[in-house]
């Protein structure tokens, strides 16, 4: 399903509806391919967040997500200590929820010793779709999965390396939102261009 009845008359995919951030969001950031290892790292995390959730809460408070937790920056947030995150769970600015904030300590504890082994996380995320973008070319939103092997191999693995809020279903919406499929539908005019940036 598409919409469009906006000011531009463009098609797009139907999800956003009309929030004029949520819109945005979907016209330039969802889909496209993010190679960057901290942007990833932070996607990562907020898509852990959004357990439970939609995302437009997420993406309400993504800014103040980013201030709070010193850019997504994981040399920093392996830091924080209980004190730390008793602020955090009194900050109303964000998901006060004390597993997925200290979730959040331990995974940029296991994103920092792949760095040190020398692992790029973009490159090993980037590794379970062969380094390229999957097209799956779906015209109705009722085609697009909430979970695929793929989805539930990189869980798993994810999970063994020891990052927290990572199943299969947020894995995937982690997925579709850094690039690695190309979920906007046929008609919707995002489609297209993100393809051409695989």
């Amino acid at each position: 399903m598409l919409i469009t009845d906006h000011a531009d008359g463009k098609p797009r995919c139907a999800w956003p509806g009309y929030d004029p951030l949520y819109v945005a969001y979907h016209d330039t950031d969802w889909g496209v391919p993010e190679r960057d290892d901290r942007a990833l790292f932070e996607k990562l995390i907020l898509d852990g967040f959004q357990a439970g959730l939609s995302w437009i809460t997420i993406l309400r408070k993504r800014e103040h997500f980013r201030k709070v937790f010193d850019g997504f920056r994981p040399e920093l947030i392996v830091h924080y200590g209980p004190e730390k995150i008793e602020a955090l769970m009194a900050d109303p600015g964000i998901i006060r929820n004390r597993a997925k904030i200290v979730g959040t300590v331990k995974s940029a504890g296991v994103y920092l010793d792949m760095r040190d082994k020398g692992q790029s996380f973009s490159n090993y995320l980037w590794d379970f779709v062969d380094g390229r973008p999957i097209q799956p070319r779906m015209r109705e939103r009722s085609q697009v999965p909430t979970e695929t092997e793929i989805a539930r191999k990189m869980s798993k693995e994810l999970k063994a390396k020891g990052f927290t809020f990572v199943g299969p279903t947020i894995v995937y919406a982690f997925m579709q939102a850094v690039g690695m499929t190309n979920d906007h539908m046929v008609g919707c005019f995002r489609h297209d261009e993100v393809a051409a940036l695989a």
